[in-house]
């Protein structure tokens, strides 16, 4: 069995001829981007690694990761945005960056160990198994590499701020982009982490303020989230 759920694979794969339009449903991805690049980069230095990004939609990530120096794999199971992200690739020239359609779990049993830095950012909560997927980025990290995950809490106020505000009220994301149930406490995805192998290293909230419409990293880890881990050595 794939660890997909095929109404997410189909709902992104609508979207996908948008994803590269920074005022488009995609808006908050790029909004996001610079911090969660700035964030990556300041721990696992990227010029010369060799990275996986693992749920890589149209290639945001992917893309800047590999301007900073990286040789980046980008993996989806959503072709839509694969072939988007290809094409946007090749428009731009981007170099040491290279996309296929494959599953996690896949990749590390082809690949186990093959990568510096792994990062799975805003996919966890769209798989039917988030755990196995973290298993998976664990596998596929080196000794002492560094795996990085971003996805939203569960409790009222990440429903109220994630789904209710973002989807209903803001418009930020298509209504139907979240569902609350399979939002992930960072105790739980530290603990899958730890039964992983990995030594989780650090938390960082992201936050938004809708009337000046800006985001930004802190401490406040009760909506969305990133976790930084490391494969001990």
């Amino acid at each position: 069995m794939i660890n997909a759920d095929p109404q997410e694979l189909a709902k992104f794969g609508e979207l996908a001829h948008r994803w590269w339009d920074p005022q488009g449903e995609f808006r908050p991805l790029h909004q996001i981007n610079p911090l969660r690049l700035d964030w990556i980069d300041a721990q696992a230095p990227l010029k010369g690694r060799r990275v996986a990004d693992i749920g890589c939609g149209g290639g945001i990530l992917a893309e800047s990761m590999a301007a900073r120096g990286a040789t980046v794999l980008g993996i989806d199971l959503s072709v839509k945005p694969l072939r988007v992200a290809q094409l946007h690739a090749m428009e731009v020239g981007a170099e040491n960056l290279e996309y296929r359609e494959v599953a996690a779990e896949a990749l590390a049993a082809e690949q186990p160990a093959g990568f510096d830095v792994v990062t799975c950012m805003e996919m966890l909560e769209h798989v039917p198994s988030p755990e196995s997927v973290v298993r998976a980025c664990a596998t596929l990290v080196k000794p002492g590499g560094w795996v990085f995950f971003s996805t939203i809490n569960r409790n009222a106020k990440s429903f109220l701020f994630a789904i209710v505000g973002a989807e209903h009220l803001l418009k930020l994301l298509p209504k139907g982009t979240h569902e609350y149930a399979r939002f992930i406490r960072p105790s739980e995805l530290a603990r899958w982490a730890r039964e992983a192998g990995l030594a989780v290293e650090q938390f960082k909230g992201m936050e938004y303020n809708p009337l000046t419409q800006r985001y930004w990293l802190s401490g406040d880890t009760s909506v969305n989230y990133l976790v930084a881990c490391r494969r001990p050595a």
